[in-house]
C-alpha cells in the first residue's frame, strides 16, 4: 500500500544520510518529493553533501516513479526558504509534509571552541531548522492540515564533554518544536521532534566523530569505536541503520500519528530511558 500517495513531501539535507533515506522512502509510498541541500562544505564540520549527492537523490527518487524537483538551498537563509516552498507550491500545489531534517556536527571542549564554530553548529541545527520551518507554516495554515518534522538527538537531553554546542542546538530544536506544536495545533498541523541515537551515516562514521569517542587513539576504526557506542544504550546496538531512522519519520507523517504532536520521539535501543522525560 502506498500510504503517501498524492502527497508532497519536502525534505532538508537531503544529500545523502537520513535525508536520502527520508526521501527514498516518502517516494516508494507514493508521495512526490521536493528536495534541498547546501551543496558546500562548511569548513568545521563533519563531512557534508555536495551538490552531485543532491542530484543522485533526486536521480534515485524519480528511479523509484517519485516526481521530484531539487535545488541548492540554505536552511538559514528566509529567502533561500521561501524560494524552496514557493518552489514546492507551484510545482504541487501543496505542501503536506515538512522535514527539518538538515544539521552538521562539530566538536570541541567549549573553552577551545571558536566562536565560529559554536556559531555555525547552533545556526544550521536550531535557527536553520525554525527558519526553514517557518516558510512553510503559512501554507499549511492555509491548507488547514500539514506534518512538520524536525531532526533532534538523543544527546539533546543529556550532557557530553566536547559536545556543548551540538547538544544544545538539539535541546532547542525540541523546546521550539513544542511550542509550536501548541500554536498550530488548531490548525490541523501537527509539529514533532525525531530524537535518534547514532545513526550510520557520514555524520557517525568519521574521524571527527570517532576521535571524541576515543580520544586515547590517534586515528580510531570503526571497529575501535563500536563498543563504546554501543555502551551508550542498553540493548547494545552501536547505531542505527538509515532504514530505522525513515521508518520513525514516516510514522510521524502518517495518518496513523495524527494526534501525536509536541512530542520528542526517541528511536534510541532504551538510551532515552536514562533521560528525563
Amino acid at each position: 500500500m502506498r500510504s503517501f500517495e498524492g502527497r508532497v513531501v519536502v525534505v532538508t539535507g537531503a544529500g545523502k544520510g537520513q535525508g536520502r533515506s527520508h526521501a527514498l522512502s516518502f517516494a516508494q509510498q507514493g508521495a512526490s518529493l521536493v528536495l534541498c541541500d547546501l551543496g558546500q562544505q562548511i569548513p568545521c564540520a563533519s563531512p557534508m553533501s555536495t551538490p552531485e549527492q543532491l542530484s543522485e537523490t533526486a536521480r534515485m527518487v524519480e528511479s523509484v516513479g517519485g516526481q521530484c524537483i531539487s535545488m541548492l538551498a540554505d536552511t538559514r537563509s528566509s529567502a533561500d526558504m521561501d524560494k524552496l516552498v514557493g518552489a514546492a507550491v507551484e510545482r504541487f500545489g501543496r505542501v503536506d509534509v515538512f522535514v527539518a531534517n538538515a544539521g552538521l556536527a562539530s566538536f570541541g571542549p567549549l573553552r577551545d571552541m571558536s566562536y565560529e564554530v559554536w556559531r555555525e553548529v547552533v545556526d544550521v541545527n536550531l535557527t536553520g531548522v525554525a527558519t526553514s520551518i517557518r516558510a512553510v507554516v503559512p501554507q499549511m495554515i492555509e491548507q488547514g492540515s500539514g506534518r512538520i518534522i524536525a531532526t533532534s538527538s538523543s544527546v539533546a537531553r543529556e550532557g557530553g564533554p566536547n559536545n556543548a554546542n551540538y547538544a544544545a542546538s538539539k535541546w532547542g530544536v525540541i523546546g521550539f518544536v513544542k511550542s509550536l506544536a501548541i500554536e498550530l495545533a488548531p490548525h490541523n498541523i501537527t509539529v514533532n521532534a525525531f530524537a535518534p541515537m547514532s545513526v550510520s551515516t557520514d555524520m557517525c562514521h568519521n574521524q571527527l566523530t570517532y576521535r571524541l569517542f576515543r580520544p586515547d587513539l590517534r586515528e580510531p576504526t570503526t571497529d575501535d569505536v563500536r563498543e563504546v557506542f554501543a555502551g551508550l544504550n542498553p540493548m547494545g546496538v552501536p547505531w542505527l541503520e538509515v532504514a530505522d531512522a525513515s521508518a520513525a519519520v514516516l510514522f510521524l507523517a502518517s495518518d496513523d500519528a495524527r494526534y501525536v504532536t509536541g512530542n520528542a520521539f526517541d528511536v534510541a535501543a532504551g538510551w532515552n530511558a536514562f533521560h528525563v522525560a
